[in-house]
Protein backbone atom coordinates (compact mmCIF):
# COMPACT_ATOMS: atom_id res chain seq x y z
CA UNK A 1 0.00 0.00 0.00
CA UNK A 2 1.18 3.55 -0.54
CA UNK A 3 2.19 6.14 1.49
CA UNK A 4 -0.45 9.22 1.96
CA UNK A 5 0.67 12.55 0.89
CA UNK A 6 1.55 14.96 4.01
CA UNK A 7 0.36 18.16 3.40
CA UNK A 8 1.02 21.17 6.31
CA UNK A 9 -2.44 21.33 8.62
CA UNK A 10 -4.04 18.14 8.04
CA UNK A 11 -3.66 14.83 10.16
CA UNK A 12 -4.90 11.47 8.84
CA UNK A 13 -7.12 9.10 10.91
CA UNK A 14 -8.56 5.84 10.56
CA UNK A 15 -12.45 5.40 9.74
CA UNK A 16 -13.04 6.35 6.17
CA UNK A 17 -16.73 7.23 5.75
CA UNK A 18 -17.23 7.01 9.48
CA UNK A 19 -14.44 8.97 10.66
CA UNK A 20 -16.81 12.30 10.33
CA UNK A 21 -19.37 12.58 13.41
CA UNK A 22 -22.80 11.41 12.69
CA UNK A 23 -22.38 8.55 10.36
CA UNK A 24 -22.50 4.53 10.34
CA UNK A 25 -21.93 2.05 7.54
CA UNK A 26 -22.12 -1.59 7.31
CA UNK A 27 -21.45 -4.11 4.49
CA UNK A 28 -22.68 -8.02 4.40
CA UNK A 29 -22.91 -10.41 1.90
CA UNK A 30 -26.20 -10.93 0.89
CA UNK A 31 -25.76 -13.52 -2.25
CA UNK A 32 -25.52 -11.69 -5.52
CA UNK A 33 -23.43 -13.38 -8.06
CA UNK A 34 -23.80 -12.85 -11.74
CA UNK A 35 -24.73 -15.69 -14.30
CA UNK A 36 -22.02 -18.48 -14.19
CA UNK A 37 -20.58 -17.22 -10.68
CA UNK A 38 -19.85 -18.81 -7.33
CA UNK A 39 -22.65 -17.67 -4.59
CA UNK A 40 -20.45 -18.44 -1.89
CA UNK A 41 -17.17 -16.29 -2.27
CA UNK A 42 -16.70 -14.89 0.41
CA UNK A 43 -16.75 -11.28 0.01
CA UNK A 44 -19.22 -8.33 1.33
CA UNK A 45 -21.69 -7.28 -1.62
CA UNK A 46 -24.21 -4.83 -0.29
CA UNK A 47 -23.33 -1.86 1.96
CA UNK A 48 -25.30 0.70 3.63
CA UNK A 49 -24.38 4.58 4.83
CA UNK A 50 -26.46 6.37 7.64
CA UNK A 51 -26.29 9.89 8.35
CA UNK A 52 -27.43 10.68 12.07
CA UNK A 53 -29.68 13.70 10.42
CA UNK A 54 -30.16 15.45 7.12
CA UNK A 55 -27.11 16.31 5.00
CA UNK A 56 -26.17 18.18 2.49
CA UNK A 57 -25.48 15.88 -1.11
CA UNK A 58 -23.57 16.57 -4.21
CA UNK A 59 -23.02 14.42 -7.14
CA UNK A 60 -20.61 14.24 -9.92
CA UNK A 61 -21.36 11.19 -12.63
CA UNK A 62 -20.01 9.35 -15.21
CA UNK A 63 -19.95 11.37 -19.01
CA UNK A 64 -20.27 7.70 -20.62
CA UNK A 65 -23.09 7.89 -22.75
CA UNK A 66 -24.40 4.66 -21.46
CA UNK A 67 -25.30 5.19 -17.88
CA UNK A 68 -26.19 2.91 -14.91
CA UNK A 69 -29.77 2.67 -14.09
CA UNK A 70 -28.27 3.83 -10.23
CA UNK A 71 -27.65 7.59 -11.99
CA UNK A 72 -30.91 8.51 -12.84
CA UNK A 73 -32.28 7.44 -9.46
CA UNK A 74 -29.56 9.16 -7.88
CA UNK A 75 -30.44 12.34 -10.02
CA UNK A 76 -33.86 12.54 -9.00
CA UNK A 77 -33.40 11.81 -5.29
CA UNK A 78 -30.64 14.37 -4.62
CA UNK A 79 -32.21 17.28 -6.79
CA UNK A 80 -32.80 19.14 -3.71
CA UNK A 81 -29.24 18.93 -2.78
CA UNK A 82 -30.40 16.35 0.40
CA UNK A 83 -29.71 12.75 1.32
CA UNK A 84 -29.71 10.81 4.30
CA UNK A 85 -27.89 7.66 3.77
CA UNK A 86 -26.58 5.46 0.65
CA UNK A 87 -27.41 1.96 -0.84
CA UNK A 88 -24.77 0.38 -2.93
CA UNK A 89 -24.07 -3.16 -4.19
CA UNK A 90 -20.95 -4.87 -6.08
CA UNK A 91 -21.35 -7.81 -8.14
CA UNK A 92 -23.80 -6.52 -10.95
CA UNK A 93 -23.74 -2.90 -12.30
CA UNK A 94 -27.47 -3.09 -13.09
CA UNK A 95 -26.98 -1.37 -16.28
CA UNK A 96 -28.19 -1.74 -20.08
CA UNK A 97 -31.23 -3.71 -18.03
CA UNK A 98 -35.33 -2.79 -18.94
CA UNK A 99 -36.08 -3.31 -15.64
CA UNK A 100 -32.77 -0.91 -14.01
CA UNK A 101 -34.88 1.80 -12.71
CA UNK A 102 -37.07 0.02 -10.88
CA UNK A 103 -34.71 -2.32 -9.29
CA UNK A 104 -32.76 0.33 -8.52
CA UNK A 105 -36.06 2.64 -6.80
CA UNK A 106 -36.35 -0.78 -5.11
CA UNK A 107 -33.00 -0.55 -3.11
CA UNK A 108 -33.86 3.10 -1.87
CA UNK A 109 -37.26 2.03 -0.79
CA UNK A 110 -35.91 -1.45 1.01
CA UNK A 111 -33.36 0.66 3.02
CA UNK A 112 -35.52 3.86 3.77
CA UNK A 113 -38.30 0.98 5.13
CA UNK A 114 -35.42 -0.38 7.72
CA UNK A 115 -34.76 3.28 8.65
CA UNK A 116 -38.14 5.07 8.60
CA UNK A 117 -37.21 7.25 6.20
CA UNK A 118 -38.39 8.28 2.52
CA UNK A 119 -36.67 6.75 -0.51
CA UNK A 120 -35.72 9.80 -1.90
CA UNK A 121 -33.72 10.25 1.57
CA UNK A 122 -31.22 7.89 0.19
CA UNK A 123 -28.34 7.47 -2.94
CA UNK A 124 -28.03 4.28 -4.68
CA UNK A 125 -25.37 3.06 -6.62
CA UNK A 126 -24.23 -0.24 -8.08
CA UNK A 127 -20.85 -1.76 -9.60
CA UNK A 128 -19.94 -4.84 -11.20
CA UNK A 129 -21.01 -6.80 -14.57
CA UNK A 130 -23.31 -4.54 -16.90
CA UNK A 131 -25.79 -5.88 -19.24
CA UNK A 132 -26.82 -9.16 -16.99
CA UNK A 133 -30.46 -7.84 -14.62
CA UNK A 134 -30.02 -7.39 -11.15
CA UNK A 135 -31.24 -9.93 -9.08
CA UNK A 136 -33.12 -8.05 -6.45
CA UNK A 137 -34.15 -10.77 -4.16
CA UNK A 138 -30.83 -11.36 -2.38
CA UNK A 139 -30.73 -7.60 -1.30
CA UNK A 140 -34.70 -8.02 -0.26
CA UNK A 141 -33.43 -10.42 1.71
CA UNK A 142 -30.29 -9.49 3.57
CA UNK A 143 -31.41 -6.11 3.80
CA UNK A 144 -32.74 -5.90 7.57
CA UNK A 145 -29.09 -7.73 8.39
CA UNK A 146 -27.18 -4.96 6.85
CA UNK A 147 -29.09 -2.01 8.45
CA UNK A 148 -29.81 -3.54 11.95
CA UNK A 149 -25.91 -4.12 11.58
CA UNK A 150 -25.11 -0.20 11.21
CA UNK A 151 -22.04 1.47 13.37
CA UNK A 152 -19.76 4.06 13.72
CA UNK A 153 -17.30 1.73 13.16
CA UNK A 154 -18.36 -0.14 10.42
CA UNK A 155 -16.36 1.20 7.45
CA UNK A 156 -14.43 -1.71 6.69
CA UNK A 157 -17.18 -3.84 6.18
CA UNK A 158 -18.74 -1.15 3.92
CA UNK A 159 -15.54 -0.73 1.54
CA UNK A 160 -15.27 -4.79 1.22
CA UNK A 161 -18.52 -4.55 -0.20
CA UNK A 162 -18.25 -2.06 -3.09
CA UNK A 163 -15.22 -3.65 -4.40
CA UNK A 164 -14.90 -5.58 -7.59
CA UNK A 165 -11.30 -6.30 -9.35
CA UNK A 166 -9.51 -4.20 -6.07
CA UNK A 167 -7.14 -5.94 -4.68
CA UNK A 168 -7.13 -3.40 -1.63
CA UNK A 169 -10.35 -1.58 0.13
CA UNK A 170 -9.37 2.34 -0.71
CA UNK A 171 -10.11 4.75 2.52
CA UNK A 172 -9.08 8.01 3.76
CA UNK A 173 -9.92 10.36 6.55
CA UNK A 174 -8.21 13.64 7.55
CA UNK A 175 -8.85 16.22 10.51
CA UNK A 176 -8.21 19.87 9.87
CA UNK A 177 -9.60 23.35 11.63
CA UNK A 178 -12.14 25.54 10.33
CA UNK A 179 -13.32 28.72 12.53
CA UNK A 180 -10.98 26.75 15.70
CA UNK A 181 -13.21 23.94 15.53
CA UNK A 182 -11.86 20.26 14.51
CA UNK A 183 -13.54 18.81 11.55
CA UNK A 184 -13.25 15.69 9.44
CA UNK A 185 -13.74 14.38 6.04
CA UNK A 186 -13.73 10.59 5.35
CA UNK A 187 -13.95 8.33 1.96
CA UNK A 188 -14.06 5.53 0.71
CA UNK A 189 -13.47 4.30 -3.02
CA UNK A 190 -13.52 1.66 -5.37
CA UNK A 191 -12.04 0.99 -8.50
CA UNK A 192 -9.46 -0.81 -10.48
CA UNK A 193 -10.24 -1.67 -14.09
CA UNK A 194 -11.94 0.67 -17.18
CA UNK A 195 -10.23 3.80 -15.06
CA UNK A 196 -10.36 6.64 -17.43
CA UNK A 197 -11.66 10.15 -17.28
CA UNK A 198 -13.67 11.93 -17.32
CA UNK A 199 -14.85 10.45 -14.62
CA UNK A 200 -12.35 7.82 -13.92
CA UNK A 201 -13.80 4.62 -13.17
CA UNK A 202 -15.16 4.50 -9.04
CA UNK A 203 -17.83 4.88 -7.19
CA UNK A 204 -16.20 7.45 -4.90
CA UNK A 205 -18.36 8.16 -1.21
CA UNK A 206 -17.27 11.03 0.56
CA UNK A 207 -18.58 12.25 4.23
CA UNK A 208 -18.11 15.35 6.23
CA UNK A 209 -18.96 17.12 9.55
CA UNK A 210 -18.83 20.40 8.14
CA UNK A 211 -21.63 22.30 7.62
CA UNK A 212 -21.77 23.60 3.86
CA UNK A 213 -25.00 24.61 1.80
CA UNK A 214 -25.59 22.28 -0.79
CA UNK A 215 -24.19 24.50 -3.75
CA UNK A 216 -21.39 24.88 -2.45
CA UNK A 217 -20.98 21.39 -1.79
CA UNK A 218 -21.43 20.71 -5.23
CA UNK A 219 -19.07 23.61 -6.34
CA UNK A 220 -16.38 22.45 -4.23
CA UNK A 221 -16.79 18.78 -5.62
CA UNK A 222 -16.82 19.87 -9.19
CA UNK A 223 -13.55 21.68 -8.95
CA UNK A 224 -11.48 18.85 -6.58
CA UNK A 225 -13.14 16.22 -8.88
CA UNK A 226 -11.22 18.14 -11.90
CA UNK A 227 -7.78 17.87 -10.25
CA UNK A 228 -8.13 14.30 -8.85
CA UNK A 229 -10.41 12.00 -10.02
CA UNK A 230 -10.15 13.08 -13.65
CA UNK A 231 -6.60 12.88 -13.78
CA UNK A 232 -6.47 9.23 -13.24
CA UNK A 233 -6.22 6.67 -15.99
CA UNK A 234 -5.66 2.46 -16.15
CA UNK A 235 -6.52 1.85 -19.15
CA UNK A 236 -8.52 3.72 -21.30
CA UNK A 237 -11.92 2.41 -20.66
CA UNK A 238 -14.46 4.57 -18.94
CA UNK A 239 -17.35 3.37 -16.84
CA UNK A 240 -20.80 3.44 -17.03
CA UNK A 241 -21.34 3.91 -13.28
CA UNK A 242 -19.61 6.35 -12.07
CA UNK A 243 -20.48 8.30 -9.29
CA UNK A 244 -18.84 10.71 -6.42
CA UNK A 245 -20.74 11.66 -3.88
CA UNK A 246 -20.69 14.34 -0.96
CA UNK A 247 -22.71 14.12 2.45
CA UNK A 248 -22.00 16.95 4.60
CA UNK A 249 -23.56 17.28 7.81
CA UNK A 250 -22.92 20.70 10.96
CA UNK A 251 -21.80 27.72 11.00
CA UNK A 252 -23.10 26.59 7.70
CA UNK A 253 -20.81 27.76 4.63
CA UNK A 254 -22.80 29.56 2.26
CA UNK A 255 -20.22 31.41 0.27
CA UNK A 256 -16.72 31.35 -1.39
CA UNK A 257 -15.11 32.61 1.84
CA UNK A 258 -11.95 31.30 3.88
CA UNK A 259 -13.80 28.34 5.48
CA UNK A 260 -14.72 27.41 1.88
CA UNK A 261 -11.41 27.72 1.03
CA UNK A 262 -10.18 25.74 3.65
CA UNK A 263 -13.21 22.94 3.13
CA UNK A 264 -11.70 22.17 -0.67
CA UNK A 265 -8.47 22.05 0.39
CA UNK A 266 -9.24 19.53 2.58
CA UNK A 267 -11.95 17.84 0.44
CA UNK A 268 -8.45 17.84 -2.46
CA UNK A 269 -6.40 15.93 0.24
CA UNK A 270 -8.99 13.27 0.66
CA UNK A 271 -9.53 12.90 -2.49
CA UNK A 272 -6.54 12.82 -3.97
CA UNK A 273 -5.11 10.00 -2.18
CA UNK A 274 -7.29 8.10 -2.63
CA UNK A 275 -6.82 8.71 -6.73
CA UNK A 276 -3.76 7.60 -5.47
CA UNK A 277 -4.70 3.88 -4.05
CA UNK A 278 -7.06 3.88 -7.25
CA UNK A 279 -4.49 4.03 -9.57
CA UNK A 280 -1.74 2.04 -8.03
CA UNK A 281 -4.40 -0.83 -7.79
CA UNK A 282 -4.97 -0.65 -11.37
CA UNK A 283 -6.17 -4.40 -12.73
CA UNK A 284 -2.67 -5.82 -13.08
CA UNK A 285 -0.69 -3.09 -11.82
CA UNK A 286 2.79 -3.17 -9.97
CA UNK A 287 3.77 0.35 -9.92
CA UNK A 288 1.77 4.07 -9.87
CA UNK A 289 2.76 6.16 -12.42
CA UNK A 290 2.72 9.87 -11.57
CA UNK A 291 3.35 12.86 -14.23
CA UNK A 292 3.88 16.53 -13.42
CA UNK A 293 3.58 18.59 -15.97
CA UNK A 294 4.88 22.24 -15.53
CA UNK A 295 5.67 25.36 -17.35
CA UNK A 296 2.03 25.24 -18.61
CA UNK A 297 0.41 28.95 -19.82
CA UNK A 298 -2.48 27.52 -18.09
CA UNK A 299 -4.34 24.70 -15.75
CA UNK A 300 -5.66 23.00 -18.96
CA UNK A 301 -2.93 22.61 -21.09
CA UNK A 302 -1.06 21.41 -17.78
CA UNK A 303 -3.85 18.50 -17.39
CA UNK A 304 -4.19 17.28 -20.94
CA UNK A 305 -0.28 17.09 -20.89
CA UNK A 306 -0.25 14.71 -17.75
CA UNK A 307 -3.15 12.39 -18.69
CA UNK A 308 -1.42 11.69 -22.45
CA UNK A 309 1.44 10.55 -20.42
CA UNK A 310 -0.13 8.14 -18.15
CA UNK A 311 -2.67 6.79 -20.67
CA UNK A 312 0.01 5.98 -23.44
CA UNK A 313 -0.16 2.25 -23.17
CA UNK A 314 3.46 1.93 -24.98
CA UNK A 315 4.60 3.92 -22.10
CA UNK A 316 2.62 2.06 -19.59
CA UNK A 317 3.99 -1.40 -21.00
CA UNK A 318 8.00 0.20 -20.74
CA UNK A 319 7.54 1.39 -17.39
CA UNK A 320 6.68 -2.37 -16.26
CA UNK A 321 9.51 -3.52 -18.31
CA UNK A 322 11.73 -1.20 -16.52
CA UNK A 323 12.66 0.02 -19.52
CA UNK A 324 13.70 4.02 -19.81
CA UNK A 325 12.09 4.77 -23.48
CA UNK A 326 11.99 8.32 -22.71
CA UNK A 327 10.76 8.48 -26.61
CA UNK A 328 7.07 6.94 -25.60
CA UNK A 329 6.93 9.66 -23.07
CA UNK A 330 7.55 12.49 -25.87
CA UNK A 331 5.59 11.12 -28.09
CA UNK A 332 2.27 11.18 -25.73
CA UNK A 333 3.51 14.55 -25.03
CA UNK A 334 3.55 15.61 -28.64
CA UNK A 335 -0.12 14.15 -29.22
CA UNK A 336 -1.34 16.18 -26.47
CA UNK A 337 -3.98 18.02 -27.56
CA UNK A 338 -2.74 21.29 -26.35
CA UNK A 339 -0.75 24.39 -27.67
CA UNK A 340 2.98 24.65 -26.41
CA UNK A 341 6.28 23.97 -28.38
CA UNK A 342 7.82 20.60 -28.38
CA UNK A 343 11.22 22.27 -28.53
CA UNK A 344 11.30 23.67 -24.91
CA UNK A 345 10.03 20.24 -23.34
CA UNK A 346 12.24 18.55 -20.83
CA UNK A 347 11.53 15.06 -19.31
CA UNK A 348 13.16 13.95 -15.80
CA UNK A 349 12.33 10.45 -14.65
CA UNK A 350 12.33 10.48 -10.81
CA UNK A 351 11.21 7.83 -7.94
CA UNK A 352 12.79 6.79 -4.11
CA UNK A 353 16.17 5.48 -5.99
CA UNK A 354 16.75 8.90 -7.41
CA UNK A 355 15.82 11.39 -10.80
CA UNK A 356 17.63 11.42 -14.04
CA UNK A 357 17.27 13.38 -16.88
CA UNK A 358 16.65 12.10 -20.07
CA UNK A 359 15.25 14.91 -22.98
CA UNK A 360 16.45 18.51 -22.76
CA UNK A 361 14.28 21.26 -25.39
CA UNK A 362 12.98 18.26 -27.01
CA UNK A 363 15.79 15.75 -27.59
CA UNK A 364 17.47 13.28 -25.90
CA UNK A 365 20.71 13.31 -23.89
CA UNK A 366 22.89 10.80 -22.55
CA UNK A 367 21.98 8.75 -19.50
CA UNK A 368 22.90 5.53 -17.73
CA UNK A 369 20.65 2.81 -18.67
CA UNK A 370 21.48 1.38 -15.15
CA UNK A 371 20.67 4.52 -13.18
CA UNK A 372 17.31 4.99 -14.95
CA UNK A 373 16.21 0.99 -14.29
CA UNK A 374 17.12 1.29 -10.96
CA UNK A 375 14.86 4.51 -10.61
CA UNK A 376 12.05 2.40 -12.80
CA UNK A 377 12.47 -0.46 -10.31
CA UNK A 378 10.94 1.29 -7.48
CA UNK A 379 6.41 0.87 -6.74
CA UNK A 380 6.20 4.65 -7.09
CA UNK A 381 7.58 6.40 -10.56
CA UNK A 382 7.22 10.24 -11.38
CA UNK A 383 7.37 11.52 -14.84
CA UNK A 384 8.02 15.44 -14.62
CA UNK A 385 7.55 16.91 -17.61
CA UNK A 386 8.56 20.63 -18.27
CA UNK A 387 6.39 22.35 -21.06
CA UNK A 388 7.72 25.74 -21.37
CA UNK A 389 7.89 29.03 -18.41
CA UNK A 390 4.76 28.96 -17.77
CA UNK A 391 3.35 29.28 -14.34
CA UNK A 392 1.00 26.26 -14.13
CA UNK A 393 1.36 22.55 -13.38
CA UNK A 394 -0.98 19.96 -12.91
CA UNK A 395 -0.64 16.14 -11.54
CA UNK A 396 -2.00 13.09 -13.32
CA UNK A 397 -1.81 9.23 -11.78
CA UNK A 398 -1.63 5.86 -13.72
CA UNK A 399 -0.18 2.33 -13.72
CA UNK A 400 2.11 -0.08 -15.50
CA UNK A 401 0.51 -2.35 -17.94
CA UNK A 402 0.95 -5.63 -17.48
CA UNK A 403 0.37 -9.44 -18.25
CA UNK A 404 -1.89 -9.41 -15.26
CA UNK A 405 -4.29 -6.81 -17.30
CA UNK A 406 -4.83 -9.00 -19.76
CA UNK A 407 -5.44 -12.37 -17.54
CA UNK A 408 -8.24 -10.59 -15.00
CA UNK A 409 -10.07 -8.90 -17.73
CA UNK A 410 -10.34 -11.95 -20.42
CA UNK A 411 -11.96 -13.70 -17.56
CA UNK A 412 -13.85 -10.77 -15.52
CA UNK A 413 -17.25 -12.31 -15.23
CA UNK A 414 -16.12 -15.73 -14.07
Amino acid sequence: MIEKVKFDGFKYIDGGVCAAQGFKANGIQCGLAHEGATVGKKKNDLAVIIADRECSAAAVYTTNKVKGAPIAVTKKNISDGRAMGVIVNSVNANTCNADGPEKARKMCELAAGEFGLKPADFIVASTGVIGQPLPIEPIEKGISELCRGVSYEGNAAAVEAIMTTDTQPKEVAAVFEIGGKKCVIGGMLKGSGMIHPNMATTLTFITTDVSIAPEYLQRALNDVVKDTLNMVSVDGDQSTNDMCYGMAGNSEIKSENEDFEKFENALYVVMMNLARMMARDGEGATKLVECICAGADDLNTARIVAKSVITSSLFKAAVFGEDANWGRILCAVGYADAEFDIDKVDVDLASNAGKIAVCRNGSGVPFSEEAAKEILSEEEIKVIVSIGEGEYSAAAWGCDLTYDYVKINGDYRS
